[in-house]
């Protein structure tokens, strides 16, 4: 695994995983700037189980509206950087290969195939509404 994949607690709260740039790339030891390679922000999602909340963690592109993969910040805007775990190292090596990558906003959107619904389907439908119409106080407001 690559050491020197980090994670990166800025202060506005937000986390950023990244590799860290070295050698000759890297901006001097003074400089008030720090150079990342493709930044991605993690996202913590909650999500509800059987078990309770979990939260999903997700990788995004933190700078979206550019094309540079090299990004720089200023150090003082950092609270901490720490070595990246096995899982949170994996999952970046494989998403930043597609980095450069611009998502098909309609990739998985097909395209939708009117049909008739079964006369079934079609009182069942009909049910419902009429179920909402017999709860409706006549205000619109469901008691």
């Amino acid at each position: 695994m690559n050491e020197n994949i980090k994670v990166i607690k800025l202060m506005n709260g937000e986390d950023i995983v990244c590799e860290l740039i070295t050698g000759k790339l890297q901006l001097p030891d003074k400089s008030p700037l720090l150079r990342l390679d493709r930044p991605l922000q993690i996202k913590y999602i909650p999500s509800m189980t059987s078990m309770g909340f979990k939260d999903y963690v997700a990788l995004i592109k933190w700078v979206s509206y550019t094309n540079d993969k090299i990004i720089t910040i200023p150090k003082d805007k950092i609270v901490t950087i720490t070595k990246a775990s096995d899982e949170i190292i994996k999952s970046y090596n494989e998403i930043k290969t597609d980095y450069d990558k611009k998502p098909d906003r309609f990739e998985h959107t097909k395209k939708y195939q009117a049909k008739k619904l079964s006369d079934e389907d079609s009182k069942e439908i009909n049910s419902i509404f009429n179920d909402y119409y017999e709860d409706d106080d006549g205000n619109g407001t469901l008691h």
